[in-house]
C-alpha cells in the first residue's frame, strides 16, 4: 500500500471534498423531507429523536474508532512494524465487532423502551428498530476506516462516507415516497422508512470497504512480511492500547453528540408543559430538521484537518518530526479559522433568504438559526484542537473539556428551557454557552502541550475584517439585485459574489504566508499566481 500513500494536505482535500459533498445530500434529503407533505416538522422530530438515540449508541461503540485506530497504526507503521499494524487490526475488528453486536441487539430489543419511557415520542420505536442493525455494521466499518486512515489512504474512507450517503439520500427519497403511497400519507411509517434507507445505505458502504480490503488483501499481506521492524506484542496488551485511546476517544465523541442527546430527552418534556406536545415537536422538529443542518455544514470542511491530523502528528511523534507537525497544526488552525468565521457570518446575516431557498414550504426558524450559527467557530476550532491532542496522546484532556461543556448544557436546559419567553431558544443559548467554555478550556491544554505562538493580528484581526468586507458587500449587492430579480436569484449571486470578495479580501491582507500558500495542493501555481 506504499505507493497509494497520500500526503497531509492531499489527505485534507480529499476528505474536505468528501464531506462537503455528504453534507450537501445531508441537506437535500432533509430538504426533501421537511417540504414533504405529512412529513415536514413533525416528522423530522420523530426521526431526530430516533437519530439522536442511535448516534448516541454509535459513539459508544464506534464514532471513536477510526482515531484510535488509525493512530495506532500510522505509528507502528511510521517505524516499519507493518505486522504489528496489521496485528493491531485484527484484534480491532473482533473487539468491536462484538461490541457492534451488542449494541444492535440492546437498541433493537428495547427499542420501544426508549421511544415511550426516556424520549416521550411513542411514535420513534419503529425507527429505533430499523436503525438497530447499523449500529454492528458501522461498528465493523470504523475499524476498517481506521485501519486505510493510519496508512495514509485517507480516500478509502472519503469514498466510502460519500458512498453511504448519497445513497441514504437517494433511498431515503424512494423509500418514503413508496411508503408514503401504501400507507396513505401516514407520518409514522414515512419516518420509519427513512429510518430503513439509512440502513441500507450504511450496508453498502460497509459491503464497499469489505471488498476493498479483500481486493487489497495481497498487497496488504506483502507489507506484513516484509516489515522492516517487530516487536511482538501479546494480544492482551493490543487490547491495552487499543481501550486506553479507545475509551477517551469514545467518551470525547459520546460528549459531543451528548448536547444533542441532552435536547432530545429534555426539549420536548419541558417546553409541551406550556405549549402542547404537538407545538413542541414541531419546534423541535425546526431545530433538528433544519437549523442544526445548515448549522453543521462548515463543519465537513473543518473535520478534514481533524481527521488527518491525528495519523499525521502520531507518525510524526514517532519519527521525533514534531517541528513539522507544528507547522501543519499552525496551518490547520489558521484554516478552520478562515473557514468557520464567513460561514457563520452568511449564517446570521442571510438566515432568512436562506430558509425561503430551502425550505419554500416550512421557512420558519429564522431566530433559531442567527442563534445557532454563533457557536460555529467555537465547534470547529474545539474539533481542530481536540485532533491535535489526539495525535500527541493526550486523549483525556478533550474529554474533561466536553465533559465540563456537556454538564453546562444540561444545567442551563434545566434553567432555561421552563422560561416560556425563550422556549427552545433556551435549548440553543446553553448550547452556545457550553461550546464557548469547551473551546476556552481546550485551548488552554493545547497551549500547554504545543509550543506554537498564534499572532493575534494572523488568526484573529486579519480574518474578522475579510469577513466583514465579504458579508458587506454580500448584503449591500443583495439588496440592490432585488429591485431587479427574485429573492433566491439575489442571494446566489451575492454570496458567490461574496466569497471571490473574500478570498481576495485574504490575499490583500496577506493573511496567508508563502510557505502556508505552498502547503495547499498546487501551492507553487497559486503562489505565483497571487504575486
Amino acid at each position: 500500500m506504499k505507493k497509494s500513500k497520500q500526503g497531509f494536505m492531499q489527505g485534507v482535500m480529499i476528505l474536505m471534498i468528501s464531506q462537503f459533498l455528504i453534507k450537501i445530500a445531508g441537506l437535500l434529503y432533509k430538504i426533501y423531507l421537511t417540504n414533504k407533505e405529512g412529513f415536514g416538522d413533525t416528522g423530522n422530530a420523530i426521526y431526530s429523536s430516533a437519530f439522536q438515540i442511535y448516534t448516541l449508541f454509535l459513539a459508544i461503540s464506534s464514532i471513536g474508532v477510526p482515531n484510535a485506530i488509525s493512530q495506532l497504526i500510522s505509528s507502528k507503521a511510521a517505524i516499519g512494524d507493518n505486522n504489528g499494524a496489521y496485528r493491531i487490526f485484527k484484534v480491532a475488528i473482533t473487539i468491536f465487532g462484538i461490541i457492534g453486536f451488542i449494541g444492535t441487539c440492546i437498541l433493537f430489543l428495547y427499542a420501544n423502551t426508549i421511544a415511550n419511557t426516556y424520549l416521550g415520542i411513542p411514535e420513534a420505536e419503529m425507527s429505533i428498530m430499523a436503525l438497530a442493525p447499523s449500529i454492528f455494521m458501522v461498528a465493523v466499518s470504523s475499524v476498517l476506516r481506521g485501519y486505510f486512515n493510519g496508512r495514509e489512504r485517507i480516500s478509502v474512507t472519503a469514498n466510502s462516507q460519500s458512498i453511504e450517503q448519497v445513497l441514504k439520500t437517494i433511498f431515503t427519497i424512494i423509500a418514503v415516497e413508496l411508503f408514503d403511497f401504501l400507507s396513505g400519507n401516514n407520518t409514522i411509517v414515512m419516518v420509519a422508512s427513512a429510518a430503513i434507507a439509512t440502513t441500507l445505505s450504511t450496508f453498502i458502504s460497509f459491503l464497499y470497504l469489505y471488498v476493498f480490503f479483500i481486493r487489497n488483501k495481497k498487497e496488504i499481506w506483502k507489507d506484513v512480511i516484509t516489515s522492516t521492524y517487530h516487536k511482538k506484542e501479546s494480544i492482551r496488551k493490543i487490547i491495552g492500547s487499543i481501550l486506553y485511546l479507545f475509551f477517551p476517544i469514545a467518551i470525547t465523541a459520546l460528549l459531543s453528540s451528548a448536547n444533542r442527546t441532552i435536547d432530545a430527552f429534555t426539549i420536548i418534556n419541558i417546553i409541551s408543559k406550556y405549549m402542547g406536545t404537538d407545538e413542541a415537536k414541531f419546534q423541535y422538529g425546526i431545530l433538528t430538521g433544519k437549523v442544526e443542518g445548515l448549522v453543521v455544514l462548515p463543519y465537513s470542511f473543518n473535520i478534514a484537518f481533524a481527521t488527518t491530523l491525528i495519523p499525521t502528528i502520531s507518525a510524526s511523534k514517532a519519527r521525533g518530526e514534531m517541528d513539522k507537525a507544528e507547522k501543519r497544526i499552525s496551518f490547520s488552525m489558521l484554516s478552520t479559522i478562515l473557514i468557520s468565521l464567513p460561514c457563520m457570518a452568511v449564517l446570521i446575516v442571510f438566515a432568512e433568504p436562506i430558509l425561503k431557498l430551502l425550505f419554500p414550504n416550512a421557512y420558519l426558524g429564522k431566530t433559531m438559526l442567527k442563534i445557532c450559527s454563533l457557536s460555529i467557530v467555537f465547534v470547529a476550532i474545539t474539533q481542530t484542537i481536540g485532533g491535535v491532542l489526539q495525535g500527541i496522546n493526550r486523549v483525556k484532556e478533550p474529554v474533561i473539556a466536553i465533559g465540563v461543556g456537556v454538564v453546562i448544557k444540561l444545567i442551563l436546559n434545566i434553567i432555561l428551557l421552563p422560561i416560556q419567553n425563550l422556549n427552545i431558544n433556551g435549548a440553543i443559548i446553553s448550547t452556545i454557552i457550553s461550546h464557548i467554555v469547551t473551546f476556552c478550556i481546550i485551548l488552554y491544554y493545547l497551549k500547554k502541550y504545543i509550543q506554537i505562538e498564534f499572532s493575534i493580528i494572523k488568526f484573529m484581526v486579519k480574518p474578522v475584517l475579510a469577513t466583514i468586507i465579504m458579508v458587506g458587500s454580500s448584503w449591500n449587492i443583495y439588496n440592490n439585485l432585488l429591485i431587479f430579480t427574485s429573492r433566491n436569484i439575489s442571494l446566489i449571486i451575492s454570496l458567490i459574489i461574496g466569497m471571490l470578495i473574500y478570498i481576495l479580501a485574504i490575499i490583500f491582507l496577506k493573511v496567508l504566508s508563502k510557505e502556508e500558500v505552498y502547503m495547499l495542493p498546487y501551492g507553487n501555481k497559486l503562489y505565483k499566481a497571487i504575486r
